[in-house]
């Protein structure tokens, strides 16, 4: 039986619906585009694609376990931190990967509130993106105590024969109830949202995949009564989700805000920590999106308008960002501080000059092209844009850490930081268990919401005067 969703609470809406023809963006029915979402789900033939890019993604997830495994044998000296510079690689990744997830929450939470229906092609595939780069965030802080059975679960308030707390005025113990609430939230957000689709599987699959979805679906049987009240915890879950778009990278931000490191003591951080984690979020969002698109061959679903839209919020947020830019370098300057204006001085002109111009560039001056329709309408280069600002990002987070510590107060503790081959080995190692993880869930889950996309296709075309809708 075909599961549909009463979305609208217009009865006149629903009869009305139900009496046209089911006619979707490239001439889809509700069925056929049930079916084309849901094969590349149940079909017994995976593409010889797919065993190829997850083959590649398991061998850099199992580089990065073999750098795992060094570390916990040797010690964090086998990475490039040293004195002045105690935090490398390890804090840039976690800021980097916790910024990518922020897209997924502002799709599924922000625009579901604000009923913004180009968001549900791309919402589901978004939200996976979130909690896995929340997986691969995770890895970094609890790895860089170096002991992790010794010292990571003195971050969690449990009673204990010593009377041990954590230190709560400590901004790093707030990450550690920041990023794992919206994890969890977060979480529950995709899972309720899969639950619909769950139930649609369930009725499609043979074998023990059957059995498997049937589990998940927690019994949903596309009643009214279930509606209700998955439209209620989705309300719910929203309104909590929300939020924490503001506040996790808030948080995550006061790691350097509330210590008095030129660079890091600014006022400015909290919204320009939000504003750059939205931008590198939506670039990813593009960075899978484009290539699902054209693999599975979703143009129909995932159209020119969804990816013009998320590069008008990459081209809002990078003016945001380039705005942080420029801010900082007239603080330094008009704070009259001689160790701000150095540390500014310094990002420009210092050993790692090289970093500072190409976020410029990456971050700066290349988001300004998406100002020209023509470019924003060419897949290519979006794509090609997407790339360019996560590798922007990831030079904001290196130029924010490393140059406000390498060259301190004190010139006798000044020193260099160049990253290890296992730096860089555990942080290729996080994109593989990132792309892992997202192999296994396009192959295994419906990567577009099919229930969502039952309920606003049709109204992108005029049905056929002759068509008859068809609900069971």
């Amino acid at each position: 039986m075909e599961l549909t969703q009463p979305h609208s609470h217009n009865p006149a809406s629903e009869i009305a619906r139900q009496k046209r023809a089911e006619v979707v963006g490239g001439g889809h029915s509700f069925g056929s585009m049930t079916d084309k979402i849901a094969a590349i789900v149940l079909t017994s033939k995976t593409p010889i694609g797919w065993f190829a890019g997850f083959g590649l993604a398991f061998t850099l997830m199992a580089l990065g376990l073999g750098s795992i495994g060094a570390l916990l044998f040797l010690g964090t000296g086998v990475w490039g931190v040293n004195v002045p510079v105690g935090w490398g690689f390890a804090i840039i990744n976690f800021v980097w990967w916790i910024g990518i997830g922020h897209a997924g929450t502002l799709i599924s939470a922000i625009l579901l509130l604000l009923r913004q229906q180009w968001r549900m092609s791309i919402s589901r595939f978004a939200e996976a993106m979130t909690l896995f780069a929340v997986a691969c965030a995770l890895l970094f802080p609890i790895l860089h105590t170096g002991r992790p059975w010794l010292a990571a679960y003195w971050l969690l308030p449990y009673p204990n024969t010593m009377a041990l707390m954590p230190q709560f005025r400590s901004p790093l113990l707030w990450d550690v109830f920041a990023v794992s609430t919206y994890g969890t939230v977060s979480l529950l957000f995709w899972y309720v949202g899969l639950i619909p689709d769950f139930g649609n599987l369930r009725d499609k699959a043979k074998g023990f995949a059957r059995y498997i979805y049937g589990f998940l679906s927690l019994g949903w049987r596309g009643s009214a009564i279930h509606w209700h009240r998955y439209e209620t915890a989705s309300l719910l879950l929203a309104g909590l989700a929300t939020p924490l778009v503001l506040s996790v990278h808030t948080v995550v931000s006061f790691d350097f805000s509330v210590s008095v490191i030129p660079g890091w003591h600014a006022t400015i951080f909290p919204p320009y920590f939000v504003a750059g984690a939205i931008y590198s979020g939506f670039a990813m969002v593009l960075t899978i999106a484009i290539p699902l698109r054209k693999f599975y061959g979703l143009e129909d679903f995932i159209t020119m308008r969804h990816l013009q839209n998320m590069a008008k919020v990459m081209l809002a947020t990078g003016l945001i960002v380039a705005y942080g830019y420029a801010m900082e370098a007239f603080y330094g300057w008009y704070s009259a501080n001689q160790y701000e204006r150095y540390m500014i001085w310094n990002r420009m002109t210092g050993p790692y000059w090289w970093a500072y111009a190409a976020l410029i560039f990456c971050n700066g001056l290349m988001p300004q092209t998406l100002w020209f329709k023509k470019l924003r309408s060419n897949v290519s280069f979006l794509f090609f844009m997407s790339i360019i600002v996560n590798i922007g990002m990831w030079l904001e987070r290196f130029v924010i850490v490393v140059t406000s510590l390498h060259r301190d107060f004190l010139p006798s503790s000044w020193g260099m930081y160049v990253p290890t081959v296992f730096d860089w080995a555990l942080f290729v190692g996080t994109i593989g268990l990132f792309s892992t993880l997202l192999f296994l869930f396009i192959r295994f889950l419906p990567m577009i919401a099919i229930f969502e996309m039952r309920t606003i296709l049709p109204a992108t075309k005029e049905p056929s005067p002759e068509g008859t809708a068809v609900q069971s």
